[in-house]
């Protein structure tokens, strides 16, 4: 008798809820208000990934036509270099540990319609890595990979075009590098972008020497 009559209990306000929900699923008003708020909050998160997708490619610069992207000066200082990247007028200060020094950076080609109305390809610097040649020395290194810059909120077109390999009929994301090379005190290095990749040319003895040196 006792579960028999919770049964009838929770039958009862089973039935009761069924009653209340189709009251408020057949009130017109209630579905085209729910409905309002729904399209209003999707179209809201819709601007909001595009506001932050803005931001992202704000972070890309124009390639510029007959001049390097970018100058590395190192300094050493103690167990570590300071490295002085000047890339267009802005100028950084970064620290950082190894006997070579490598340089990633991200290309965004445009094609298609995209680059029939003359869209112009930029790029933006990603990381400075460092490496020492002793393998006892880089498994005790801290300071050998700096981003030099980072999307927000981890929302990545570029990774999302190039991993997904998707183009959206007008993107070529691409990845460029400057291979490991090595770092010297005082030694200063200019890069540039050329059909091939990214290029490093020493620009004063210093650097000349170190690359000598290491070959």
């Amino acid at each position: 008798m006792q579960y028999g009559g919770l049964a009838w209990a929770t039958a009862l306000l089973a039935v009761l809820a069924a009653l209340v929900a189709a009251r408020i699923l057949f009130n017109r008003q209630w579905f085209l208000g729910w409905l309002r708020g729904t399209c209003g909050l999707a179209f809201l998160g819709l601007a909001a990934l595009i506001g932050v997708l803005t931001y992202d490619l704000s972070s890309y610069r124009p390639i510029p036509e007959g001049k390097p992207l970018a100058t590395l000066s190192f300094k050493a200082d103690g167990p570590y270099y300071r490295v002085n990247l000047l890339e267009g007028g802005r100028e950084r200060s970064l620290t950082m540990e190894g006997d070579l020094w490598q340089l990633d950076a991200r290309v965004l080609q445009w094609k298609g319609l995209a680059a029939l109305i003359g869209l112009q390809p930029g790029y933006r610097l990603e990381k400075l890595s460092g490496r020492f040649l002793a393998i006892e020395q880089q498994s005790l290194a801290q300071h050998t990979r700096v981003a030099l810059a980072r999307s927000p909120y981890g929302i990545d077109l570029w990774r999302w075009l190039r991993l997904g390999q998707h183009d959206l009929f007008i993107f070529d994301p691409q990845a460029r590098r400057v291979t490991y090379l090595p770092v010297a005190d005082d030694a200063v290095y200019s890069i540039s972008l050329t059909p091939a990749g990214l290029l490093a040319q020493p620009m004063n003895q210093a650097a000349k020497q170190a690359l000598q040196d290491w070959r």
